[in-house]
């Protein structure tokens, strides 16, 4: 599948998602401010196309004084996580506002999962496999693949297959599993992992 190709697709499907989920963003917004207060969102620096930085968007699921720190990097994350917040992590729903994300180009609706800058490990393996050549994407084929639970060099074998494997189709199946991981909520894992890296 051409980049052009995506990119048109990109668009056309965040815009229609952006509409159809318009209600629910503005609930969620408004159980947010009532739970724990603003700000509503959650920005942070993440590693994307061409290894350029830029500004992921999400729900905010933890409390303004949680450490700045990676989930996975906490031992205790559930003290930090709000109780609206559980639900937008178990739901997946705090990464709807990535579609914005997708509209400026700044992400796909597939690809790799955007890490942050001190991933080094990851970040060196995916510049050797040449994977910031593609837009890195709000789900992916390690995403459904294991998730939270496959170690960096997994991960990153699987972000190259599925650079060498880009089609159409490989993205419809992607996200139709994505759905189904959601809903089961396979391969999910809260703070710290001894033998695997959290993404």
């Amino acid at each position: 599948m051409g980049k052009v190709l995506k990119r048109i697709m990109d668009i056309i499907l965040s815009v229609v998602l952006i509409i159809v989920a318009l209600p629910l963003l503005v609930v969620v917004s408004l159980i947010i401010v009532i739970d724990d207060g603003f700000p509503v969102l959650f920005v942070q620096k993440r590693v994307g196309y061409r290894r350029r930085m830029f500004s992921i968007i999400k729900f905010r699921t933890m409390h303004v004084d949680a450490p700045q720190a990676a989930t996975r990097e906490l031992i205790d994350p559930d003290r930090y996580i709000t109780r609206f917040g559980r639900f937008l992590r178990r739901t997946s729903i705090d990464e709807l506002p990535q579609l914005f994300n997708i509209l400026t180009g700044k992400m796909s609706l597939v690809g790799p999962r955007p890490v942050v800058e001190n991933e080094t490990k990851l970040i060196a393996l995916r510049e050797r496999y040449g994977i910031y050549s593609i837009r890195p994407g709000v789900t992916g084929w390690a995403q459904i693949n294991g998730r939270d639970l496959i170690s960096v060099e997994d991960k990153v074998l699987m972000d190259q297959y599925y650079l060498e494997n880009q089609s159409l189709l490989l993205d419809l199946k992607i996200i139709l599993r994505t759905i189904h991981v959601v809903l089961f909520q396979h391969g999910v894992h809260e703070g710290c992992f001894e033998t695997n890296q959290r993404r």
